[in-house]
C-alpha cells in the first residue's frame, strides 16, 4: 500500500474503532448510522494515511491486522482524549451540548423514558438525542465500545469496569410473584395456592433470568417450568390468562399495561432478592452531565414507579424506594 495519501482523522479514527467493536462494515454503518460506502471509504483513507492495512477484510468477523492492533491502542487513546475536550469545553455551557447517547432498560419505556427525554430535550435545545433500548449486558457492553455515553441498567458488573466509569444509584428493584388475578387468596399460602400451575421464567441469556434462577436455587425450590421467554408483555399475558405464574422485577411489572387489572403482585414466597438500577457512565468524559441526568431520573422514578406501585402494594414500600 502506498504511504501517506491522506490525512488521518478523528472520524476515520471512530469508524475503524466501530468496525472493530462490529465485526464488520455493515455493523459499524448502523452503529454510526452511516452509508456502508462512506464507512468503508474512511477505512481506505485512513489505511492509506498510514501507508499499511489495518482491517483484514477476508475474516468473518472482520479482524485487525498485526498494524491495526498496534493503531487500535492508539486510536482508543486519540478519541478518548478528543471526547473528553469536547466535554471540558461543553461543561463551560452545558446547553451547548450537541449529542447526548442514551441507554436505557426496557423496563422504563413506559413511564420514565418519555418524559426524561422531554425533559433533557428543554433542557439541551440544540442536542441531538440518540436512545438505544435493550438489555443490561447489551447497553454497558455499548457503553464500553464508546458507542453510547451513558447507560441506564442493572448493576450487576462492577468488577469489569473498574475506576474507568462513575455510578449514580437510581432505585431499589425488588422482585415479586405475578400470579393469574385471584388465585391465591388472602392469607393463603402461595406456593400451595398455586398448585401445579407452572412457572413462566424469564430468559436464562439476560441477567434478571440469571439472577431468578440462581436465587431459586440457592432456596432449594424445585419448581415445574415449561415456559421461558424473554418479554414482559408476553409473560404477564400467559399470567392474566392463567397459563402459568412468574419472577420478574418490580419495574418489570410495572412496565406492562393494565397489569393491575388481570395480575396480582405478591411478595416472594421464598426469601428476598432485588437488583439495583443505576446510570453509568465513562469517568471525566461528560463532567457533570450524567450526575445531573441521575437527578432528573430520580423525581420521575419516584412519581412514576414508586408512589403508584406502594400506594396499590403497602408491602412493597420497604423495598421499592428511590436511591439517593
Amino acid at each position: 500500500m502506498a504511504p501517506n495519501t491522506g490525512r488521518i482523522t478523528l472520524w476515520g479514527i471512530e469508524v475503524f474503532l466501530a468496525t472493530l467493536d462490529e465485526g464488520s462494515v455493515s455493523g459499524a454503518a448502523r452503529r454510526l448510522r452511516a452509508s456502508i460506502s462512506s464507512v468503508s471509504q474512511q477505512i481506505t483513507s485512513l489505511e492509506g494515511a498510514l501507508g499499511v492495512a489495518l482491517i483484514d477484510r477476508s475474516t468473518r468477523p472482520v479482524q485487525a491486522t498485526p498494524a491495526g492492533q498496534v493503531f487500535r491502542l492508539r486510536a482508543q487513546t486519540i478519541l478518548s482524549q478528543a471526547q473528553l475536550a469536547q466535554a471540558e469545553v461543553a461543561q463551560q455551557d452545558l446547553t451547548a451540548l450537541t449529542d447526548f447517547r442514551l441507554g436505557m432498560i426496557e423496563d422504563f419505556d413506559r413511564h420514565i423514558t418519555p418524559d426524561l427525554l422531554s425533559d433533557l430535550g428543554q433542557a439541551y435545545s440544540a442536542c441531538k438525542f440518540v436512545l438505544e433500548t435493550g438489555p443490561s449486558h447489551r447497553l454497558l457492553d455499548l457503553l464500553d465500545t464508546r458507542a453510547l455515553d451513558v447507560v441506564v441498567a442493572a448493576e450487576f458488573d462492577a468488577v469489569r469496569h473498574g475506576d474507568m466509569v462513575e455510578v449514580h444509584p437510581l432505585i431499589n428493584d425488588p422482585y415479586i410473584a405475578a400470579v393469574p388475578k385471584g388465585a391465591v387468596a388472602a392469607g393463603a399460602d402461595t406456593l400451595t395456592a398455586l398448585g401445579d400451575l407452572p412457572l413462566i421464567q424469564y430468559t436464562s441469556r439476560h441477567y434478571m433470568g440469571r439472577q431468578i434462577a440462581q436465587h431459586l436455587e440457592h432456596a432449594q425450590v424445585p419448581l415445574a417450568h415449561r415456559f421461558e421467554l424473554d418479554s414482559y408483555n408476553a409473560i404477564m399475558g400467559m399470567v392474566a390468562g392463567g397459563i402459568g405464574w412468574t419472577i420478574l422485577s418490580a419495574l418489570a411489572c410495572h412496565s406492562v399495561p393494565s397489569c393491575a387489572e388481570t395480575v396480582d403482585l405478591l411478595p416472594l414466597p421464598f426469601g428476598t432478592l432485588s437488583r439495583r438500577i443505576t446510570l453509568t457512565a465513562r469517568k471525566g468524559v461528560l463532567g457533570v452531565l450524567p450526575e445531573q441526568v441521575a437527578g432528573r431520573l430520580r423525581p420521575l422514578l419516584q412519581a412514576r414507579v414508586v408512589d403508584p406501585m406502594v400506594r396499590d402494594a403497602p408491602w412493597l414500600a420497604d423495598d421499592l424506594r428511590v436511591l439517593p
